[in-house]
């Protein structure tokens, strides 16, 4: 069975994503491929705050009420 799989090094183990469909003590070969981190969903929206000079001050705390038109907390 071949899978691929995502996954991150921690540090001392290589820890997946997801569950897999594996029996404990089941040998395995391994290709490494490294990927690129992915930039953060929102840095785009920081960088833009921070453009904008008339940006209301509450935008980081309130910022479903702001995209999505939730009442503010």
């Amino acid at each position: 069975m071949v899978q691929s799989i995502h996954a991150e090094y921690n540090g001392s183990v290589i820890v997946p994503d997801e569950p897999l469909a594996l029996l404990p003590g089941q040998r395995l070969r391994l290709e490494i491929e490294t990927i690129e981190a992915d930039e953060p969903r929102f840095a785009e929206l920081l960088e833009l705050d921070a453009d904008i000079s008339d940006a209301p001050s509450d935008l980081a705390s309130q910022h479903d009420h702001y995209l999505y038109g939730t009442p503010k907390r």
